[in-house]
């Protein structure tokens, strides 16, 4: 069975030996919920690539301590994969945030795409992107990653057309594609990022920002899958290209 674990701020400096507290909510879900004890052995990690294996020393309300074994630390995992999700409506973004963590992406970025049927603006904005968050550190310790992924905050076509400059593969799912996912060269190094769009479909004028930003516009195959999905099966089927899944 594999060990729980539990998120905190930095794990900078902490050798074998040191006691590291752990402390707010994530104490508090942990004593109060998962009824962590003394004496459990618990790992901890600070979501950027360092991990600590220990025992319960002490617990309290909202609080309790580990007494660290062993400290190991991991590189970010290459290539790095982007994956630009068109906000689809209703629980599905947490939906796809939660699988696409769970994948192995690096980072997700909410899209304003101009068919998404759901609308963040204002207070909605933030409250939305600190819940797909909170969606993707709860999957990340569950799928016992150890780096977490970034949740941008919303971002426009223009923006995203931007964001694309620097990679060394992007994509654009499209059904009317002509050219097949399958015959994409996956880079084993670099960045990769992969656009989805919204339920109702890409617009002319997105196809064309992102075909002039230097998108490269490819099919997953036969099947319109839902745009909680397609992210999923893309990114799936990108990693099964690389050293990553080898």
């Amino acid at each position: 069975m594999s060990l729980p674990v539990h998120l905190v701020p930095s794990l900078s400096g902490v050798a074998a030996g040191d006691v590291v507290e752990v402390t707010g909510d994530e104490a508090h879900h942990a004593v109060a919920v998962r009824r962590l004890r003394a004496g459990s052995r618990v790992v901890l990690t600070d979501g950027s690539g360092t991990r600590a294996e220990g025992l319960v020393a002490d617990t309290g309300k909202r609080v309790f301590s580990v007494t660290v074994a062993e400290v190991a630390t991991l590189p970010p995992a290459e290539p790095s994969v982007t994956v630009v999700q068109a906000l689809p409506k209703g629980d599905r973004g947490e939906l796809a945030v939660e699988m696409l963590t769970e994948i192995g992406a690096a980072a997700i970025v909410p899209w304003a795409a101009s068919r998404s049927v759901a609308v963040w603006r204002g207070e909605r904005a933030a409250k939305s992107q600190a819940k797909w968050a909170a969606t993707a550190r709860e999957a990340a310790k569950q799928a016992r990653r150890w780096w977490f992924p970034e949740v941008a905050p919303l971002a426009t076509t223009a923006e995203v057309a931007g964001l694309v400059a620097g990679a060394d593969l992007a994509v654009v799912l499209h059904e009317a594609a002509a050219l097949p996912f399958v015959a994409l060269e996956v880079p084993s190094t670099g960045s990769v990022v992969v656009v989805v769009g919204p339920e109702g479909g890409l617009t002319d004028d997105e196809l064309a920002a992102f075909d002039e930003a230097g998108v490269r516009a490819v099919r997953l195959g036969a099947e319109v899958l839902r745009t909680s999905t397609a992210g999923v099966a893309a990114v799936a089927a990108l990693l099964s290209h690389t050293p990553r899944w080898s």
